[in-house]
């Protein structure tokens, strides 16, 4: 039968046959512990749209059999345990969403798992944004949600950083990136354009004003539609503004960043009141991007602000987003912040949070030294800070994968004969140091703290005198530096003393009508000009006058960081035991700390010491 010439098999049968093969033995593979919970735990808890079974399995499930089984390796593929969900979409969607992040959080990715990826994330959001029937009926709990659009945006950054590096490609992705989908997968605009759909879809925006100007439910409701009103799509609305903010800092945008957080404003980071109880790391993502739009905006003291909000609030909420398994993701993005803020006080020094400046100082004070000293020897730690602390910028456009000619002279630029030649101009753009975004910030902001390296010495010097002669000044200075050129450099230290900040608006705003961190248009972009310099002065002709103001200290806060250690103080106190009265059994004397002997309890209670080192409990400690 198997030996007839004249039988024809179907090679597409076939390879189906062999398909299912191939799949009921990996399935057979996977742990039975591993299925059980996808088949009848996680299955129905979406299905049901039970939102606590789904946290649970989310938060705590996921991550433990992660750990046991797939640490190191890849999780089956969704069309291998597709059986076990009866071929379920919705949740081979989401699965396929924590596949891909696993790939990429603990794997290294290739090119086909980059390209699947956006399929899937276009699947997803296809799903959500352009149902038949309204709003679909899912429930995510808000971690989750956070989770998929900053998953998102960190796919999308992999993939341009990715594509940006051409000289290492293979044959075939260099193949795959020239072709049609190569250059619309992970697009800025398509990108862009889900996360302004959702912000469309759910009316965020529109739901945030009618909260502040304090409408009715009934009317917000009429406001925000049928799907502003499902917390799936609000979440997701809000969520979209901060990946946003995220989105146009990659891409250089600063005050498009900042633009697209008005109406939502900087949350918890700066004393605001938030609309829902939102993850921690989104907290932190907030004030990590708008604090950088800040710096490179050159607006130091709003920089400083929210970082310095923001730090706070970390140390305080310490104890509960250790719980959290984006806690090392959150550690580093503070320590991130810490960096910033040291070259945030170097540019502009300023009077910060006593907490905050103290490890911003043990972490960097020998660098922060370093960098003050006014001249161009504290360069590189700048720069060193500044790569360390800053993402990974990225650009809009992709490399020419589909011209090979203009390709490969970007890969190998030429090499000018002389200085003249035609060929030099096209061979400095193509420097990788020049068109490298991150460099590009980078040489902006240094050339800003190369012109101020002069202000250190002039304010060291000018601090000591209430009036001072243009010539003697010139004097103190170096050798072969006159008299106009130290004028100059009076009006970059005048220059460096003021800037836009909406620190003195938020002062004069009213309390009860703004909310702390708000100005008065509502605007993260609106401020005006204020003086952030400690040293004032005036030249009158040749003569410099000086006036110096002092800042009286903060008690408030001193008061209460000390009540607050009192009171830890007390409590653990209450929570230690007393001291034994009686000698523990056997006559054995009990040894307290350093080997002092605690069991003559009759000597003291006889004669109590007067002289020698107070104790917490009032007695003498026995030297």
């Amino acid at each position: 039968m198997y030996d007839d010439p004249t039988l024809q098999v179907d090679e597409g049968a076939l390879l189906a046959v062999q398909a299912q093969i191939a799949q009921q033995t990996a399935l057979a593979q996977i742990p039975d512990v591993v299925k059980r919970p996808l088949r009848d735990d996680h299955l129905v808890a979406v299905l049901d749209n039970n939102l606590a079974d789904i946290t649970a399995a989310y938060e705590s499930g996921w991550n433990r059999l992660t750990e046991k089984f797939y640490a190191r390796t890849e999780w089956p593929e969704a069309e291998i345990i597709a059986p076990l969900v009866n071929d379920d979409q919705i949740f081979l969607i989401l699965y396929r969403e924590l596949y891909y992040r696993h790939v990429y959080s603990r794997l290294q990715p290739d090119i086909d798992d980059r390209f699947h990826s956006y399929e899937n994330s276009c699947e997803l959001f296809n799903y959500l944004l352009n149902s038949d029937g309204g709003p679909v009926p899912l429930s995510l709990p808000a971690q989750w949600l956070w989770d998929i659009i900053d998953e998102f945006i960190y796919q999308f950054q992999s993939f341009a950083l990715f594509r940006s590096r051409p000289a290492n490609k293979s044959d075939d992705e260099l193949a795959m990136l020239s072709s049609e989908g190569g250059g619309q997968a992970w697009s800025s605009y398509s990108v862009l354009n889900v996360l302004y759909s959702l912000i469309q879809k759910s009316r965020v925006n529109e739901w945030l004003r009618a909260r502040a100007e304090g409408k009715s439910d009934e009317e917000i409701e009429e406001i925000v539609g049928e799907y502003g009103t499902k917390p799936l799509y609000r979440q997701l609305g809000y969520f979209s503004l901060i990946g946003l903010l995220r989105v146009h800092v990659l891409l250089g945008d600063f005050t498009l960043a900042l633009k697209v957080m008005d109406n939502a404003g900087l949350g918890l980071c700066v004393g605001e009141k938030v609309p829902f109880t939102a993850p921690t790391a989104a907290h932190v993502s907030t004030a990590y991007h708008a604090g950088l739009c800040y710096l490179m905006l050159r607006r130091f003291t709003d920089a400083a602000r929210v970082f310095t909000g923001c730090l706070n609030w970390v140390m305080r909420a310490r104890q509960y987003h250790t719980r959290s398994y984006q806690y090392d993701q959150i550690n580093k993005t503070a320590d991130r912040m810490y960096a910033l803020l040291a070259l945030c006080q170097t540019l502009a020094p300023t009077r910060l949070d006593d907490n905050v400046i103290n490890i911003v100082r043990e972490r960097y004070g020998e660098q922060m030294s370093r960098m003050g000293r006014g001249s161009e020897e504290g360069l590189p730690t700048f720069e060193e800070i500044f790569l360390y602390a800053c993402p990974k910028f990225i650009t809009a456009n992709s490399p020419p994968y589909d011209d090979p000619t203009a390709l490969a002279l970007l890969i190998n630029p030429p090499t000018p004969a002389s200085p003249g030649s035609p060929s030099a101009p096209n061979a400095s753009t193509t420097s990788p140091s020049l068109t490298d975004p991150t460099q590009r910030h980078l040489r902006a902001l240094s050339a800003h703290y190369l012109a101020l390296t002069p202000v250190p010495t002039l304010r060291s010097l000018l601090k000591l005198y209430t009036s001072l002669d243009t010539r003697k000044l010139t004097g103190f200075l170096d050798a072969g530096v006159d008299e106009e050129e130290v004028l100059s450099w009076m009006m970059v230290m005048k220059n460096a003393g003021r800037c836009v900040g909406r620190v003195r608006t938020v002062a004069n705003a009213d309390k009860d009508e703004k909310s702390a961190g708000n100005s008065a248009d509502g605007s993260l972009l609106a401020g005006e000009w204020m003086s952030i310099s400690d040293l004032n002065f005036v030249i009158d002709e040749n003569m410099i006058h000086i006036a110096e103001s002092t800042v009286g200290r903060r008690y408030g806060g001193w008061f209460i960081r000390n009540s607050e250690h009192a009171a830890r103080v007390v409590d653990g106190l209450r929570a230690s035991p007393l001291p034994g009265s009686t000698p523990p059994s056997g006559g054995a004397k009990a040894q307290g700390k350093g080997g002092e002997a605690k069991g003559e309890s009759a000597k003291g209670e006889a004669a109590p010491r007067t002289s020698g080192q107070k104790v917490a409990w009032g007695g003498a400690k026995a030297v």
